[in-house]
C-alpha cells in the first residue's frame, strides 16, 4: 500500500502496520510511519500488540482455550467470511 506524501493519522498507520512488520513498505511510507509511532502512543501500543501476537503465533493451540473462547472465535470467523 502507497500513501500520499503527508502526515499519517492513526487509520492509515494501522494500515501499514503488517506491510512494516513484513519489511515491504517503501522507504518514505516506512519513516512516516516511524515519525507517527514516535509521536502516538496508541499506534505504538498496537504495534506492540501485533508484535506481540506474532510472537504467540504457533504456541497456543485449541485445546490451550476454553471450550467457549473457541466456539466465539469460530462465529467471529465465519461472520468475518459471511461479511465479505
Amino acid at each position: 500500500m502507497k500513501l500520499m506524501p503527508s502526515a499519517l493519522v492513526c487509520r492509515d498507520a494501522v494500515e501499514l502496520v503488517n506491510d512494516y512488520l513484513d519489511h515491504t513498505l517503501s522507504r518514505g511510507d516506512r519513516r512516516r510511519l516511524e515519525k507517527h509511532l514516535a509521536r502516538c502512543d496508541a499506534c505504538h501500543a498496537y504495534l506492540d500488540q501485533m508484535r506481540a501476537i506474532i510472537a504467540a503465533g504457533g504456541t497456543v493451540s485449541p485445546d490451550d482455550l476454553a471450550p467457549e473462547t473457541v466456539e466465539g472465535l469460530v462465529q467471529l470467523f465465519r461472520r468475518f467470511h459471511s461479511d465479505s
